[in-house]
């Protein structure tokens, strides 16, 4: 089987919605491997079933201030990995280099996803 490498594309129109999604045009982008906490609001926190969930309000605030600040540093480049279950794209998301993901988990805002 061919190894199929992804390639980065640069993401002109860039908006967070959260600590680990953000939006390119109209594509939503999950940032892989990572787990940011919830904003106020979020159906995982109010779904006692979802153990999982990080339901830290002033954190998921914080993450998404972060990531907004990163994106606004300048040239955001995606690399699609595949889809996630809610159909958004996985990606790793890069600001001049530096890795989005690994960006918030060294600030305490975000967890390596298990």
């Amino acid at each position: 089987m061919p190894v199929v490498l992804a390639a980065a594309a640069l993401c002109v129109s860039v908006t967070v919605h959260d600590g680990d999604t953000i939006r390119c045009g109209r594509e939503r982008v999950r940032v892989a491997n990572i787990d940011a906490p919830e904003l106020p609001g979020s159906p995982k926190c109010q779904d006692r079933r979802v153990s999982y969930a990080w339901c830290d309000y002033r954190a998921g605030e914080a993450a998404r201030v972060a990531l907004v600040r990163l994106v606004s540093r300048g040239r955001v480049m995606i690399t699609r990995l595949g889809t996630d279950p809610y159909g958004r794209t996985l990606a790793t998301i890069s600001v001049n280099g530096v890795d989005a993901g690994d960006y918030l988990i060294a600030q305490g805002l975000a967890k390596p996803w298990r």
